[in-house]
């Protein structure tokens, strides 16, 4: 069998394939090479390139004159648009160099064997291509920073191990030529906004070396690539986005698939996991290696672990492999090298491998339930069929909202652009905390600004570090703002600045996660866990999965940052159950019964389930007690002003949040963990839903759910109403065991109450409210 017969089956099994969609194969539009040095093109020649395709071409003469972004689909080509330029750019002058970003470590490093392939072509060994993160030995760095004329990189090592020391990396900042940013469109929210300071902070470095290089972005199909690059490069006039891809593609044949409803009054449907386990079978099966995306860590163990236990001649547990953050470097690697010979047929992976990695000739994608945006979808669409092959792709939907409105309206998927990435770089929470840091690399002077802010703006920021002690403000001098022996501000406080700063997320110091099955003696470190995940991760009796074997969490230590488990054979895993608790610190804008405010937010591990690995059900509870974890952020609120109360009035809340978080993370473009819904409790004196930014200080996911508040009600009611289920399921208002069977009913009811409240009420003097006529 092959990949072929698998699709014909497909199209004879009735019911749950909703969609079949055949993206036809398309020529290529070649260009003639634009003129280079000899070197490089005899490199290009024994490479194969003997033409480009359109957007490379249009790439590289947009860059001569400006910074540009390239936004075309997965395997386009998009690094040629940089190589040739760069390398163009080192022939010609000795003391040329350029910094590569990339997102990840193994990207970078993906990425970098490109590179060094190129260079040894172009047969100048001094052109030396150096990989410069977290794993780099020590004399392999001293080399990157004396010799190399290529570096990869990425944010965070940019951030806390160069930008600092930049004095030792003088000649690399003074023959800095250009700037390449990989993957663009990864840099959105949180992650986005820090990147974006920290390329202010590398331009004012370059600045002080006396380099102004132009910076290039490459980025998957998003609707705003130009203004996002504008934003995440800092880039001081608009950045040049080229969108037409002229690289041929192959045909994929791309399939919606809904499991069946087990319970129709319910709502319920089969597993989507067990789906995804029985198609990823069945094209592995037949030859066809695949590529499996989960959304969660805990999916890829209970996939791995589930095709493991149906191990046997036609696929063998050693050809099927886990990825994903968490994993030790060598074991990464292990899984890079083994899915792109082949010797793996089936990975199992998070979003950790939708980026440009080489993963070989994949057959088939498989994505285990909505991945959070049309983007996503496409770009890991796109890692099927990269060596020229037909090739196949599967969206398996869960129950969850999100999945169940696109099954139900595929024509939102596949007729709609994708979605916008945006930032929000001048969040004080982000800003202030580089100006820190950009304080300990360079002093600042008087009427320097940073960022958005103005000369006076910057100057009250820095006058407030100075009063808390992390600067020292020194007389007035008149003079440039990048002379130091004139500055103003001078870092003085004992910490290391970007140290304490974290791009990806506020609180994301790793937890190391340690084999103590021998007693103390040889206690081995097996995984680590990001800072945010601990707490639900590692708790006391969690347990915890790597590739299919299982570990039990004996103790957490919160001070020394470390999880000590034992290996346990087991036919469960545990999830984490949460009780959160909001508080309004001040209302920013009112609208009727709908608000934007600041708010504290109050969560606590309380409890965890206790889940059977192949019928998903639900076998057992355990209580645990941890920390509180507390954060100051910015919500929507919505208000049923009006409703009865009531039992019914209370489930129905739960269910309208529960629909009005799934809708609005899907209309904000945002994971839906980048938003956190809380129902009031009996503080609020009407029902009460907060969506909440997932993170300090907000990330304008809130103003921008305020703004369109009206659709945002719309869309959650619709949902509901059109649910095919009885009493409520996972599709819409959630499980009716959680809510009762009225709770439905009553989530429409709740929904109908705040869209007739959402223009009916403006704030007058004194805080308090006064009907007017709706608009």
């Amino acid at each position: 069998m092959g990949l072929d017969d698998v699709l014909a089956g497909w199209q004879r099994q009735p019911g749950s394939f909703l969609e079949r969609r055949v993206m036809p194969a398309r020529a290529g539009r070649a260009v003639a090479l634009p003129v280079v040095a000899p070197a490089l093109a005899r490199a290009l020649d024994a490479r194969g390139v003997k033409t480009l395709w359109s957007h490379q071409a249009e790439a590289i003469a947009a860059l001569a004159q400006r910074d540009i972004v390239v936004a075309t689909p997965t395997a386009s080509g998009k690094s040629l648009c940089y190589h040739l330029p760069v390398f163009e750019a080192l022939l010609a002058d000795p003391h040329a160099r350029a910094l590569y970003l990339f997102p990840t470590k193994a990207l970078a490093r993906d990425q970098v064997e490109s590179a060094r392939a190129l260079a040894a072509a172009t047969g100048a060994p001094d052109r030396g291509v150096a990989v410069y993160d977290g794993d780099t030995p020590a004399d392999q760095r001293r080399a990157a920073r004396t010799r190399a004329r290529i570096v990869a990189t990425n944010p965070d090592m940019l951030h806390t191990g160069i930008l600092p020391h930049h004095a030792q990396w003088a000649a690399f900042f003074a023959g800095l030529r250009y700037v390449v940013v990989d993957e663009l469109h990864v840099y959105r929210g949180w992650f986005g906004s820090n990147v974006a300071n920290l390329m202010r902070r590398l331009r004012r470095i370059a600045a002080f070396h006396g380099a102004t290089p132009r910076f290039v972005a490459t980025s998957a199909t998003i609707a705003n690539p130009g203004e996002l690059a504008t934003g995440v490069l800092a880039a001081p006039t608009p950045v040049h986005a080229i969108t037409e891809s002229g690289a041929p593609e192959v045909e994929r044949e791309f399939w919606l698939y809904n499991p069946p409803i087990v319970d129709a009054a319910l709502g319920l449907r089969a597993s989507y996991l067990k789906a995804t386990r029985r198609i990823t079978r069945e094209l592995a099966v037949a030859g066809v290696p695949t590529l499996v995306f989960t959304r969660t860590r805990r999916a890829v163990e209970v996939l791995v672990r589930t095709l493991h236990d149906d191990a046997d001649d036609d696929l063998p547990a050693a050809q099927v492999r886990g990825y994903r953050g968490g994993y030790l470097p060598e074991l990464r690697r292990e899984v890079e090298r083994a899915l792109s010979s082949g010797q793996a047929r089936v990975v199992v992976a998070t979003s950790a491998l939708e980026l440009g990695i080489d993963v070989g000739g994949l057959g088939a994608v498989v994505i285990a339930g909505w991945p959070g945006s049309r983007a996503a979808v496409w770009q890991r669409a796109g890692r099927a069929g990269r060596r020229g092959e037909r090739a196949a792709v599967v969206l398996v939907a869960c129950s969850e909202p999100m999945d169940q409105y696109v099954a139900g309206e595929p024509e939102w998927l596949f007729g709609q652009p994708a979605e916008h990435g945006r930032i929000d770089a001048d969040n004080l929470s982000v800003l202030v905390p580089h100006i820190k840091c950009a304080a300990f690399e360079l002093p600042f002077a008087r009427g320097e600004r940073f960022g958005g802010l103005g000369v006076d703006e910057t100057l009250e920021v820095l006058r407030a570090l100075a009063h808390a002690g992390a600067l020292h403000e020194s007389a007035d001098v008149d003079s440039s703002p990048l002379d130091a022996d004139a500055a103003q501000f001078h870092w003085v406080g004992d910490a290391y600045p970007a140290q304490e700063v974290s791009l990806r997320g506020p609180l994301d110091e790793n937890f190391v996660v340690v084999n103590c099955e021998g007693d103390g003696e040889g206690d081995e470190v097996i995984a680590e866990v990001d800072r945010g995940d601990a707490a639900q991760a590692l708790h006391p009796s969690a347990i915890y999965q790597i590739e299919g074997r299982t570990f039990q969490v004996e103790r957490l230590d919160w001070q020394t940052r470390k999880a000590f488990v034992k290996p346990i054979e087991c036919d469960h895993y545990t999830l984490a159950m949460t009780n959160t608790k909001v508080r309004v610190l001040e209302e920013l804008e009112r609208a009727g019964a709908s608000a934007v405010g600041e708010i504290h937010v109050r969560k606590k591990v309380v409890g965890f389930k206790k889940i059977r690995f192949h019928t998903h059900e639900n076998v057992g509870y355990g209580e645990v007690s941890q920390p509180d974890e507390e954060m100051h952020t910015r919500a929507l609120i919505l208000e049923a002003r009006g409703a009865a109360a009531g039992a019914a009035t209370a489930d129905g809340t739960r269910g309208a949040a529960y629909a009005l978080h799934h809708v609005g993370a899907l209309m904000v473009m945002c994971d839906v963990h980048d938003l956190g819904r809380v129902v009031g409790d009996e503080s609020c004196p009407w029902p009460t839903v907060f969506l909440h930014d997932a993170m300090p200080g907000g990330m304008g996911y809130a103003h921008r759910l305020f703004d369109l508040r009206a659709e945002l009600v719309g869309r959650a009611r619709k949902l509901i109403e059109h649910c095919g289920c009885q009493f409520g399921c996972p599709a819409c208002v959630g499980p009716v065991g959680e809510l009762g069977l009225a709770g439905k009913q009553a989530a429409v009811v709740i929904l109908g109450v705040m869209a007739d409240r959402l223009h009916g009420l403006r704030l007058v003097p004194g805080g308090k409210h006064e009907h007017e006529d709706r608009p």
